[in-house]
């Protein structure tokens, strides 16, 4: 049997992003002014946040209800389907019932635009003209760049260097939806041309393209700054894809025992599974599984503790699971999971044992998406791949145990624009790289130092 659509009608659709905050058992310390270390308020953050998002991250409402405006675009591409996988049951002889949300189907191509276009309305609303972001894949590069021609801004993107040449088409579209991008660490900022001159061929990192596009909107009057992953308000945003599988399953009458999610920064986890917090909080038997790559295992070989989000330490002090903010990992395919970081809100609930965290390799990830693809019709992003590869294992041990586990994944992009990294697969050329445990004690010795 081929895989069965859960439909779910536009006037179905969420009217309001849930905010897990206030459901959370602890929750992260607060985050710190780098230059005095105290706690930071919402005047540190309005140099490079819209206020109506800051409120958003320092919001303790349950949940904050969606404008028109931006229902109105996210009417182009959701409710986003979710899909039954019988195909890929069979083919792993599994009793587990296995169902994908895909947000490969928005106009970007992955789950992006669910904060890239909330992130370009409230900037636009308080006159904001420019905004600056990093990208690592380009998959937020592209989200942003889509959101900024809806609501009329200019872009400027960031693009971690070994991804801008890894993947030009990525780039192509960003272009073709008016936005700049540039590839990082540049000559154009004071932190790439420190970085460049240190080493002039690194492949540059997702913290050193932040804080590149911090510094850009930090010194120009016109831009803000936007992240696609790490904040509670990124992350609140993405809780749509949550809530909508909440009602396609009521309609098939299942209920997940098994979420996973890919985890880089963590808003394409945290969207699947923040919804389901109350249920869990509850008693219910449901476990959060992220997934990470071996060569860049924040949750699985990091520490929790304070540390800067970008590599020049111009961002706030965030207490987080961290390989250190001058990490600076390996240009292996999947660029949106090469981050020093994850979210505090995610660290937090994996400290506490309430997520799973588990890390692959990149050939096994990147055989578990062709047998995905073959089996389903749809070729992964390799971000989505390393969740694939963990809902093989979840099936097969169900398989073994018997079980009849309900497994639910967010398929968060699909892999148009990755056939390269399925060519170096399919010729042999892929690295099983696993970061050096001394390497990562290294970048951790220079956490900053907080009271």
């Amino acid at each position: 049997m081929i895989a069965k659509k859960v439909h779910l009608d536009e006037k179905e659709m969420p009217r309001a992003w849930y905010n897990i905050v206030p459901d959370m058992p602890n929750m992260p310390e607060p985050p710190l002014n780098p230059g005095t270390g105290q706690p930071i308020g919402p005047e540190d953050l309005a140099p490079i946040f819209p206020m109506g998002l800051i409120e958003q991250e320092v919001s303790q409402e349950r949940w904050i209800p969606i404008p028109e405006e931006i229902l109105n675009i996210y009417r182009l591409w959701r409710p986003s389907p979710l899909y039954r996988a019988y195909h890929l049951e069979e083919v792993l002889g599994t009793p587990a019932r296995i169902y994908y949300k895909y947000e490969g189907v928005s106009p970007a191509g992955s789950h992006k635009p669910n904060t890239s276009i909330a992130q370009a309305y409230y900037n636009k609303q308080e006159g904001v003209k420019r905004l600056a972001t990093e990208t690592g894949a380009g998959q937020w590069g592209s989200a942003l760049a889509l959101a900024c021609q809806f609501f009329g801004l200019e872009c400027t993107v960031y693009m971690v260097k070994v991804s801008y040449h890894q993947k030009p088409y990525r780039r192509s579209m960003m272009q073709v939806w008016g936005s700049e991008v540039i590839p990082s660490p540049s000559d154009r900022t004071n932190a790439g041309r420190s970085i460049l001159e240190k080493d002039p061929d690194t492949p540059g990192s997702l913290g050193i393209a932040i804080s590149e596009a911090v510094e850009d909107a930090a010194t120009r009057d016109d831009t803000k700054y936007s992240l696609g992953s790490v904040l509670n308000h990124v992350l609140l945003h993405q809780t749509i894809v949550g809530l909508e599988v909440k009602e396609q399953l009521k309609k098939v009458g299942d209920k997940p025992t098994v979420l996973i999610g890919s985890c880089g920064g963590g808003s394409n986890f945290a969207g699947l599974v923040f919804p389901y917090m109350p249920e869990k909080a509850a008693g219910e038997n449901i476990r959060f599984l992220a997934v990470e790559p071996t060569s860049c295992p924040t949750l699985t070989k990091g520490s929790y503790a304070y540390d800067f989000g970008d590599t020049a330490q111009m961002t706030p002090i965030m207490p987080m699971y961290t390989l250190g903010h001058d990490f600076v990992p390996p240009g292996i395919h999947a660029g949106g999971l090469r981050y020093h970081g994850a979210s505090p809100l995610v660290s937090v609930l994996h400290r506490d044992g309430i997520v799973e965290a588990v890390a692959y390799t990149q050939n096994p990830v990147f055989e578990a998406a062709v047998t995905f693809a073959k089996s389903e019709g749809i070729v992964p992003a390799p971000e989505s791949a390393h969740a694939v590869k963990a809902v093989i294992d979840e099936a097969d041990r169900c398989k073994e145990e018997g079980k009849e586990d309900v497994i639910v994944f967010n398929l968060s992009g699909h892999g148009h624009f990755d056939m390269g990294a399925y060519d170096a697969y399919f010729a042999g050329d892929l690295e099983d790289y696993t970061y050096p445990e001394e390497k990562i004690a290294d970048s951790l010795k220079n956490l900053p130092k907080v009271k």
